[in-house]
């Protein structure tokens, strides 16, 4: 993935064993990375027990947020892509017990139908 391509948010498949070594301090025993994808800089990352969201913030990238979210615990998903007008796509995911849902935006050209359909296979099986 090219350096434009992270600057529009466009969502790209990453090398799993480099995010499983890079994870694993926080992985269980037992639990392995199935597919990652990157946008700028967060991750979705999909393990064979749940969804992890790494949101890494600020200008160096230090400060790490880790959300994990069992597959088990998503009510329901949606997608909305680009439009003429409108220049990026938005995946919205919602969590029982939570009004708000949690909602990443993506590029136009971004992968998010990838995205949306690992989901799709996690939260249905």
């Amino acid at each position: 993935m090219g350096i434009f391509d992270n600057l529009l948010g466009n969502a790209s498949e990453v090398n799993i064993e480099k995010i499983e070594a890079n994870l694993s301090n926080i992985l269980t025993n037992g639990e392995h990375v199935d597919r990652a994808y990157s946008v700028f800089r967060d991750l979705f990352v999909f393990t064979n027990k749940r969804l992890i969201l790494v949101d890494k913030q600020g200008v160096s990238g230090k400060k790490v947020e880790y959300h994990s979210v069992p597959y088990k615990s998503i009510t329901h998903f949606s997608v909305e892509t680009a439009g003429h007008f409108d220049m990026d796509s938005e995946l919205k995911i919602w969590i029982s017990s939570t009004a708000t849902p949690i909602s990443k935006q993506f590029g136009k050209n971004s992968n998010i139908h990838q995205v949306q359909q690992a989901l799709a296979t996690y939260v249905l099986n």
